[in-house]
């Protein structure tokens, strides 16, 4: 009798043990929901920023957003928002990596990358949902080039230098085969430092799956980017201009290797 006691006493000890650093991860993470203009919200590498910097030319609104869980390096995170008046994006609340930046191009071998979410929206909306990410000349120096890769563009459009008699922007390469995927290039100016665009050549992409080194290797080999900048910015999320909706991201991934 003593001996089967014991024996389930043993056999119970390593569930206890791998059930608790499961349970205290998710006790670790913040996700009650925050609504400040520069609210931010760290989980492990990652950083969830509202980043409502173009709130003032809004005449209402408002954004929130909270984490859902993190689990390894993968985090999930939602934000809802409602925007009206003004022409500009209003915010850019986004999931930024802070581990593994300030690396130089010639130097990072991949940048691996998930991303599944979804949108909900009331009415018609303007917003994009877009990988952002920034190089300059040294580490933690100031941003030379933006590279943007839209997964989704509705009725948004991207900075462009060059506009059609229709209005809408002329990408400078179309067609191009990068991380499994089909993009048009945009390339223009947001009057701080040049900006590259790549959006798909037709509908949206809300299963993302890939290396998006692929895209710094084709601005190096195609559009004078040098290889010796630093990759100072990753973020991933969402830049809505007006409208109402709800961007929910079940699973989202990042690494600089």
């Amino acid at each position: 009798m003593f001996s089967k006691a014991l024996a389930f006493l043993v056999l119970s000890v390593p569930l206890l043990a791998t059930a608790a650093p499961a349970e205290l991860a998710k006790r670790q993470v913040d996700t009650s929901s925050h609504c400040g203009q520069w609210d931010t919200v760290t989980a492990g590498q990652y950083e969830l920023l509202l980043d409502q910097w173009g709130a003032s030319g809004a005449t209402s609104g408002q954004q929130c957003a909270n984490l859902v869980s993190l689990s390894g390096s993968t985090i999930s995170w939602k934000t809802t928002w409602t925007w009206t008046g003004g022409s500009g994006v209003k915010s850019f609340t986004n999931i930024q990596l802070n581990q593994g930046i300030n690396k130089q191009l010639s130097a990072i071998s991949s940048i691996p990358t998930t991303w599944t979410w979804s949108q909900s929206a009331s009415g018609s909306v303007v917003a994009d949902v877009a990988y952002d990410l920034f190089t300059s000349n040294s580490a933690g120096g100031s941003n030379v080039n933006e590279i943007m890769i839209w997964l989704a563009n509705f009725n948004a459009g991207p900075i462009s230098s060059q506009y059609g008699s229709d209005g809408k922007p002329v990408p400078v390469a179309s067609n191009l085969s990068l991380a499994g995927h089909t993009w048009n290039l945009y390339s223009g100016s947001n009057g701080a430092n040049a900006v590259f665009s790549f959006l798909p050549t037709s509908g949206t992409i809300t299963s993302f799956s890939g290396d998006i080194k692929a895209f710094f290797d084709y601005l190096v080999q195609h559009e004078g980017v040098s290889s010796s900048q630093y990759l100072v910015t990753a973020q991933a999320g969402t830049e809505p201009t007006s409208g109402s909706a709800t961007l929910t991201t079940s699973a989202y991934s990042l690494a600089i290797n």
